[in-house]
């Protein structure tokens, strides 16, 4: 692998907080951010319920977000190279406490899918400026863990939000004033610690040229990334299946309606995902996106197959599988980029892997809603699991070429 040095920052008055402590903070923030974004999943039935808006609208508010999100990507998602880390963090946190807030007081689906709109903006602007600082913010001895944290993070917030809201929607009288009341004070606490994390970029021109949509992705790392796209976009998919598919599986073939089952089964994606991640760091980049895409595919067979035979234990050894799959996909994929970039393209390149991803999350929650509507939720279902699975054996395909050349 190439060795990249830091640039130092450029130097900001005021009061900062230690380096270290900005890590941890900043790494919490990039989780709490996901915490947001998986916990109106669980919270999308009971609104159903009390506004009686048609079933697709459900992936509807669940695809507005995905696409809020790879509208503004390629904007805004190389602006924290030129303009700081800092200015771009403390924006993007209050917009997402503005989305919290929206949520909090939505009298309606429509307002509801304002709120999606926002966090996704929110969430774009977020992504790459709180990934490359945590990446600079880690400590010199533990570089390694800063890339760890960024595809950690991800994984463990929506599986902790969904969590979170499905045992809030399990047990509360008013679950969702409830869910989004305390996401309010944790992006208050998250934005007003952004404000004191020291900037680790050195600001330079071109920030208003940097607006133009584009995906900045540096010629030395083009091979390997167009390698790691089917693992990206099929994880991705993933999450929509998760969180957003398989409650109306489990209602539909399974008559299972206790909202906490749904919540736990993502959670299981979510947390085996992290895990993966957080214990394959002495496993080569490589190996990892090999492992990941493998699992990826054989879960979401497996997947397939609880469906057809009717089997809801085989859901959770799917959930297992493909969970480890998506730790470790996404893992050998930042392990693998990150250190081949220098500092400043790094924005850059979390652009590029959130685009992709977040097109294929996107254009599948929004297609699934209406073909649902026609053929069933199985049916559905089932074919998302499919193809899937066929798009993640590409990215077998696709890794195991690379190492042969």
């Amino acid at each position: 692998m190439t060795a990249v040095l830091d640039r130092p920052a450029a130097r900001t008055r005021g009061v900062f907080l230690p380096h270290g402590v900005g890590f941890a903070g900043i790494s919490a923030a990039m989780v709490a951010v996901l915490v947001a974004a998986g916990a109106p999943g669980p919270l999308l039935p009971i609104y159903q319920a009390h506004w009686g808006f048609a079933p697709s609208m459900l992936t509807l508010a669940f695809g507005v977000y995905a696409f809020a999100l790879l509208v503004t990507i390629p904007v805004v998602g190389s602006l924290s190279d030129y303009v700081g880390r800092r200015p771009l963090m403390i924006s993007s946190l209050g917009l997402d406490l503005v989305a919290m807030v929206v949520f909090l007081l939505s009298p309606s689906i429509e307002w509801l899918i304002v709120g999606r709109i926002v966090q996704g903006v929110a969430t774009a602007a977020a992504s790459s400026s709180l990934s490359a600082a945590v990446v600079e913010l880690a400590p010199e001895k533990h570089k390694k863990l800063g890339a760890q944290m960024t595809s950690m993070a991800p994984l463990a917030g929506l599986g902790i939000g969904a969590l979170y809201s499905g045992l809030v929607a399990q047990f509360a009288s008013d679950a969702a004033f409830a869910v989004w009341l305390v996401l309010v004070v944790v992006m208050v606490l998250a934005t007003a610690f952004a404000v004191f994390t020291p900037e680790t970029a050195t600001r330079k021109p071109g920030a208003l040229a940097s607006l133009v949509p584009r995906v900045s992705l540096p010629p030395q790392v083009r091979r390997l990334y167009a390698t790691t796209v089917p693992g990206i976009v099929s994880a991705f998919m993933l999450m929509t299946l998760w969180m957003g598919l398989v409650p109306v599986v489990l209602v539909s073939v399974f008559q299972v309606h206790s909202p906490i089952v749904a919540a736990l089964a993502a959670f299981v994606v979510f947390a085996v995902g992290t895990v993966a991640s957080a214990t394959t760091s002495g496993v080569r980049p490589h190996r990892l996106r090999l492992l990941g895409t493998s699992g990826i595919t054989a879960g979401t067979v497996l997947f397939v197959g609880s469906i057809g035979a009717h089997a809801l234990p085989l859901i959770w050894v799917a959930a297992l599988v493909t969970g480890a799959g998506i730790g470790a996909a996404f893992a050998g994929t930042t392990r693998g980029l990150v250190p081949e970039v220098a500092p400043h393209e790094r924005a850059g390149l979390f652009t590029a892997i959130y685009v992709v991803g977040y097109l294929g999350m996107g254009v599948s929650a929004v297609v699934a809603g209406p073909v649902a509507g026609v053929v069933g939720a199985a049916t559905m279902a089932s074919w998302f699991g499919v193809i899937t699975a066929v798009v993640a054996l590409g990215g077998v395909i696709a890794t195991a070429r690379l190492n042969r050349k």
